[in-house]
């Protein structure tokens, strides 16, 4: 009974990454198509309109993840990725290639292993996750609030306190999967995507971060 539940959670957690793949893998395909078939101009415009309907996505994936169905938990985070690929293919007016390919690597490497460490770990890292999200609000307000000071080196600042913050809060998400993967009761489908979000949602902030980081901008 014990190794058939094992099973079950390891294949839940199998399930998540091949989840967060898909997502990703999304976001790269519209982030590529947008930008070289020039529709990111058309849709420059829009981009408000966009970032709300991400903050609307990510507000009910949080909060009503447990009361809503297994599908249209994996339709909100299939619209989310596809709508982060078209706010993304500005990356490629901004970065050459080849930054934004070693920029990638790196995201892979550093994600890796503190999914590593969060899914390892014996330590319990619940408590830490409302102090993450609080620092992380903060910076946000900061970040917003620095578009009209214009301070470089509080923005350098804020670029190295978000990316500390995003990793903690990955290896933070992969122990809550974990627990989650292995909790009775729930349903398991739907962990899988919620989990594939969260982690996506690390990843996606910090390849953000150390691209803008230590990136090479295009002349």
């Amino acid at each position: 009974m014990e190794e058939t539940y094992v099973q079950s959670a390891n294949k839940t957690l199998a399930q998540t990454f091949l989840w967060m793949f898909l997502g990703l893998l999304s976001t790269s395909i519209v982030a590529a198509y947008t930008y070289y078939s020039g529709a990111f101009i058309e849709i420059a415009g829009g981009w408000v309109a966009i970032l709300i309907a991400q903050v609307v996505i990510a507000v009910l994936m949080g909060l009503c993840f447990h009361k809503l169905p297994a599908s249209l938990v994996t339709f909100l985070f299939f619209a989310y990725s596809m709508l982060t690929g078209a706010t993304f293919s500005i990356i490629f007016v901004a970065y050459d290639l080849t930054t934004i390919a070693y920029a990638l690597f790196a995201t892979a490497g550093l994600f890796g292993t503190l999914a590593f460490i969060g899914y390892n770990t014996k330590r319990d890292l619940s408590k830490f996750g409302n102090v993450l999200f609080a620092v992380l609000i903060m910076g946000l307000i900061l970040t917003i609030v620095n578009l009209f000071v214009g301070s470089q080196p509080l923005d350098i600042a804020l670029d190295w306190v978000i990316l500390l913050v995003f990793a903690g809060l990955t290896a933070y998400d992969m122990n809550k999967i974990k627990m989650l993967s292995e909790s009775y009761g729930i349903n398991q489908e739907k962990v899988a995507i919620y989990g594939a979000f969260q982690l996506y949602l690390d990843f996606i902030n910090l390849f953000l971060r150390i691209l803008e980081i230590f990136g090479n901008r295009r002349d």
